[in-house]
């Protein structure tokens, strides 16, 4: 039996609906890029929305942080962002980054990405930061998660491969089998490898911790994923930016996809919830939900 997919307005269609993840709080937090502000969505279809101090900000991924406030990525004006449940905002300058990615890091710190700086920032709950230099210029590092080593895996775009970096700051980059793969999102998986979705080739890859890489070609090798989310079962769920849809890969590799209803919504952050629902953040203007 196919899911159900319905969709719950959250913000005008030029608002931006881009990163949506699990709250501290149980509830589904959503940036909104084009209008600088962040989304608060219950399951029942509360909306709340917290305005940043500049519309022009560019608030783009998001992670709960061990301090129990959600931690963002300003690209736009170069800042990483904390929020907290009684909507109190701060923030911390990255002079020149555009930073993007951005996780809870083994060591209980923020670990994000660079994109305009070839390197990766690390960002304690007391706001000491720190970075480190990527031995590859132009990589354009994206996303990044924790892995299952004690260590934070990310994408690098540009240099189409994917990279590895200790609490220490050693760095170990592994190239990808296929040329113009771009990698975007990654996600830790229940089998404790790396999944990640290539945007260029149109594929899922899975990196384990000692480097090998496997890939999945898509049914649509014009699909355009770019978020990925792993799936308590043992697959991972996948955006499909170019294709209107989200796919769905199980540990084996096996993919099955599934049209929005909408047509053209631009579907880019993905997060299972705990109660094994799929939302997904449609960049005109909604969140979708999808039950098996």
């Amino acid at each position: 039996m196919p899911p159900t997919i319905t969709e719950l307005p959250v913000a005008g269609p030029d608002a931006g609906p881009y990163a949506i993840t699990v709250g501290p709080d149980g509830a589904l937090w959503c940036t909104l890029v084009h209008t600088g502000a962040i989304a608060r969505i219950t399951a029942d279809g509360d909306v709340r929305r917290h305005d940043l101090d500049d519309p022009r900000c560019g608030p783009a991924l998001l992670a709960t942080a061990p301090d129990g406030a959600l931690w963002f990525t300003r690209m736009r004006d170069h800042r990483i962002g904390r929020l907290a449940l009684d909507g109190t905002l701060t923030s911390h300058a990255v002079p020149g980054a555009g930073p993007y990615g951005i996780a809870a890091g083994p060591d209980g710190a923020l670990w994000f990405t660079e994109l305009a700086a070839d390197r990766i920032g690390r960002i304690t709950t007391d706001g000491e930061l720190t970075h480190v230099d990527l031995p590859v210029t132009g990589g354009m590092p994206s996303m990044i998660v924790a892995g299952p080593d004690d260590a934070c895996w990310f994408t690098l775009n540009q240099a189409h491969a994917i990279g590895r970096i200790t609490p220490d700051g050693k760095v170990d980059v592994h190239p990808l089998p296929t040329a113009g793969a771009a990698p975007v999102g990654i996600t830790r998986a229940a089998d404790g490898a790396l999944w990640f979705v290539e945007i260029g080739a149109g594929q899922v890859g899975r990196i384990t911790v000692d480097g090998a890489v496997r890939e999945y070609p898509l049914p649509d090798r014009a699909a355009r994923p770019h978020a990925i989310a792993a799936d308590p079962a043992g697959g991972c769920w996948l955006t499909e930016w170019g294709g209107n849809r989200v796919g769905h890969v199980t540990a084996e590799g096996v993919i099955e996809e599934y049209a929005l209803p909408t047509p053209a919504c631009e579907p880019h952050g993905i997060v299972v919830a705990p109660d094994g629902d799929v939302w997904i953040a449609l960049e005109t203007g909604a969140v979708a939900r999808l039950t098996r």
